[in-house]
């Protein structure tokens, strides 16, 4: 019995270390991606919630549809009611949906004032800007600044990049270049383009927000887990639409630190550390499932 629980722990461990904390659609999938911020959480909440209101009203809407069809058709009530106002009808369906909006109201407005108000100060401002058809990132670290676009992973690349698990980087959503955060760390986001109408979409953390050339829109996230999550632009920009997406890895304040000094001056260099780092890591946390 002890040698099948370790060997479910490691099995379990084992997912985790080939990128079952990457955050990305799934076949079949018809929830959202797990959540990887507590707004996102919140969404998630709210769109269970919204269904125990909108599954029964669409229900009772199907079946008065059906009685009235069957009940009020011409060859069972040939002589048509001149009926035209009843007080009681029209106070139900007048109260009834003030009441329902109320309920649905209160706490949209509260997840819209959360999603526009951070915890706290940003600690890291991050300026994404779009552009036909990838991404440039700037670090707005007026001491240490850092800049870098990120393209689509093309298949060819992915051994030179040490990138060959689709598991953890998938096709069609991995980067060359992953935006590099710590967790547990409130990040401003400055959305822009360059060229056209683009958006800066990112489902686990429950942020999308337009880019548009000549303005800056403001967003935020705080990620609550290590990893990497996946998103894309989400507003249609280009033939190219499709092949311009977002990946953010998630990790420890430390980790992110040594990256973002070594990435000053060799970011390709900083990016293969961290990722060994990553991976080293993981190898060890299924070693100690072994054991």
């Amino acid at each position: 019995m002890k040698k099948f629980a370790a060997s479910l722990a490691l099995l379990a461990l084992s997912l985790c270390a080939t990128g079952a904390f990457a955050a990305q659609p799934e076949p079949w999938q018809v929830r959202f991606q797990s959540a990887g911020t507590a707004i996102m959480d919140e969404v998630a909440w709210f769109e269970a919630y919204t269904l125990w209101f909108i599954t029964p009203i669409t229900l009772l809407v199907m079946g008065l549809l059906a009685w009235c069809i069957f009940r009020f058709r011409a060859s069972a009530n040939p002589t048509p009611s001149r009926t035209s106002h009843n007080t009681v009808i029209e106070v139900l369906w007048t109260v009834g949906p003030v009441i329902v909006l109320l309920f649905l109201a209160i706490p949209s407005f509260q997840l819209l004032t959360n999603q526009y108000t951070p915890p706290e100060e940003p600690a890291l401002t991050i300026k994404a800007t779009g552009v036909q058809w990838y991404w440039d990132y700037e670090y707005q670290d007026e001491e240490n600044p850092l800049s870098f676009t990120s393209l689509m992973l093309q298949e060819d690349d992915r051994a030179a990049a040490g990138k060959e698990d689709t598991s953890e980087y998938p096709r069609l959503l991995a980067v060359d270049n992953e935006v590099v955060v710590p967790v547990d760390t409130t990040v401003r986001v400055l959305v822009t383009a360059s060229d056209v109408i683009h958006a800066f979409a990112m489902p686990s953390y429950g942020i999308k927000t337009d880019a548009i050339p000549g303005r800056i829109n403001e967003t935020w996230f705080k990620a609550e887990r290590e990893g990497i999550y996946y998103g894309q632009c989400s507003e249609l920009c280009g033939k190219d639409h499709a092949y311009m997406p977002i990946a953010i890895r998630a990790v420890s304040q430390d980790q992110f630190q040594t990256w973002y000094a070594a990435a000053q001056d060799d970011l390709e260099g900083a990016n293969r550390a961290l990722m060994a780092e990553l991976e080293s890591d993981d190898g060890e946390k299924v070693a100690s499932a072994a054991e």
